[in-house]
């Protein structure tokens, strides 16, 4: 009888240990996901140009000074580094982390970033963008940049999110007027533009404005993936979201939607481990 008992508490440790061990690798080891951008569009300089995408970090830590997120990234070799929201957690709010990733990463890369509800929800934006630009990130707010690249160049839009909204507006409508404004600033066709935006959920919009790529994140990759079905729910778009991971197109418009890096509200992910997206342009023949 003691025998038996011996057997099954040992049976329950090592069940036990294979599912922290199972949890610990889906929440903290990192995927690189690679894309490439090809398009007629793409100047002869920027063939070969790489973007790094990060998203949804939620304050989270990856080893000692985020050694684990940087040796990813220093592999990835970026000529261009973009964050698209979420850079801390609203609820468990800790600007630490996320202030000492930000600070390497614009060693390696110029660094571009936007905001997500995150940001917005915890009433201390202020002081958080402030400190980014002691860093040296660029901090897209609404705003439009030039990427040069020998004499070539490509435009860089990034947007709030709109959480941060006039009340009187839907998040889609304040969203396209913010677009449109940027377009009619820019007042040039010919040359590709990319959004840097926190939600994919809103593709139809960008896809109406004459935006090439769009990098995003928000949906945490649905959290839970069930294989072969996707994302079981994600913020805004509910239950088997449409917009979760990967690429998505829509008329002339490529998204990217990055799985981000931490955890909010929901503290694990399964079958959906934390995400670095590298993606390459490659110039097509006319």
């Amino acid at each position: 009888m003691k025998l038996i008992t011996r057997k099954k508490l040992l049976y329950f440790f090592i069940g036990l240990a294979i599912l922290i061990s199972f949890f610990y690798y889906q929440n903290n080891v990192i995927v690189t996901t690679e894309y490439s951008y090809s398009s007629k569009k793409i100047p002869e300089n920027f063939n070969g140009f790489k973007i790094v995408q990060l998203s949804d970090l939620h304050g989270k830590s990856f080893g000692k000074n985020q050694k684990h997120l940087i040796n990813k990234v220093k592999i990835a070799k970026p000529n261009l580094i973009v964050f698209t929201g979420d850079l801390i957690d609203a609820i468990n709010y800790n600007e630490e982390n996320s202030l000492l990733l930000m600070g390497k990463l614009v060693q390696i890369a110029p660094v571009y970033y936007v905001t997500g509800n995150h940001e917005w929800k915890s009433g201390k934006y202020n002081s958080l963008e402030a400190e980014l630009k002691k860093t040296g990130v660029h901090v897209m707010r609404n705003a439009y940049k030039e990427i040069v690249n020998g004499k070539d160049k490509i435009f860089l839009l990034g947007i709030d999110d709109p959480t941060n909204k006039d009340r009187l507006y839907s998040e889609q409508l304040i969203t396209e007027k913010r677009i449109s404004n940027l377009n009619k600033e820019i007042n040039n066709g010919s040359d590709i533009k990319i959004l840097l935006s926190h939600r994919p959920e809103l593709l139809s919009s960008y896809s109406k404005y004459n935006i090439n790529l769009a990098f995003t994140g928000h949906a945490h990759g649905g959290q839970f993936r069930i294989p072969f079905a996707g994302g079981l729910i994600a913020p805004n778009q509910g239950f088997f979201p449409k917009y979760t991971s990967g690429e998505y197109t829509k008329n002339n418009t490529t998204m990217i939607v990055n799985r981000g890096l931490g955890n909010s509200i929901i503290p694990i992910r399964i079958f959906n481990q934390p995400e670095i997206v590298v993606l390459t342009f490659k110039k097509e023949d006319s």
